[in-house]
């Protein structure tokens, strides 16, 4: 078993026991938790959920909804269950063992209202010298990035909402993988400082829409005044606001 560290996130209100080595929540499952505007009585599904940083973050920001993670890993669902009970959760989130490669359907579990996912960042060993061994499951997609796109696309209900937070330069795949079965994109670039291109990108869509792509205002997270964070991002991380979609 891997040595872990107990962190405070959205501003202390999340106790989230991760790995001390290998991948940890940031950023990126910071800002898919504050994309998530899942509603009262609605059902959310974040898939590879590992330790339950994303999704105990947007459980706690969204108290009318409940939540189901579903991590392959062992280690990462034994870390997440245990977190779901850690932050006295258990009647609204669950997490379950499962794995995007295999079809949703297997699951045995009924649509969702919204789905989101921070799916690893690489799908070809040879494009980067191989991470360490702990990070290899959450930095490489065994089945591609299209095996996200397509499990979240099946995962959701006709009207349901998925949102992924990915590296901009892969913003063509994740349209162009999504569109088969939703369309009514919305993307939020996410640059480090302003002026400087964008790294991230958050894409939302829904299953079987039919309006225009929306390219949002960016977020910027950096501020080279001498501020660790801009006030919004930091209203943000600390969970006093949230990523609109309009």
């Amino acid at each position: 078993m891997r040595t872990v560290t107990e962190d405070r996130v959205l501003d202390g209100r999340v106790r989230l026991r991760q790995p001390s080595r290998g991948y940890r929540a940031g950023l990126d499952a910071a800002l898919l938790a504050a994309a998530c505007d899942a509603e009262t009585g609605q059902r959310v599904l974040e898939a590879g959920c590992g330790a339950g940083g994303a999704l105990l973050a947007a459980a706690v920001r969204r108290p009318g909804a409940s939540f189901v993670g579903v991590e392959r890993d062992p280690e990462a669902l034994a870390l997440a269950q245990e977190n779901v009970a850690l932050n006295g959760l258990q009647d609204r989130v669950q997490v379950l063992a499962g794995d995007v490669g295999v079809p949703f359907a297997k699951l045995g579990l009924p649509a969702f209202d919204a789905a989101m996912a921070n799916p690893p960042f690489f799908d070809n060993p040879a494009a980067l010298r191989a991470p360490a061994a702990e990070k290899t499951a959450a930095w490489m997609a065994e089945g591609g990035l299209s095996a996200w796109t397509g499990f979240l696309s099946k995962a959701v209900r006709e009207g349901g909402t998925i949102t992924i937070i990915h590296r901009a330069d892969r913003l063509a795949d994740l349209l162009a993988g999504l569109s088969p079965k939703a369309g009514s994109f919305q993307v939020r670039p996410v640059h480090a400082f302003a002026g400087e291109p964008a790294k991230r990108v958050i894409v939302r869509a829904v299953k079987t829409g039919k309006a225009p792509l929306r390219l949002l205002p960016a977020l910027v997270l950096h501020d080279r005044g001498g501020a660790k964070h801009t006030a919004e991002a930091e209203a943000i991380l600390r969970g006093a606001a949230g990523l609109a979609w309009g």
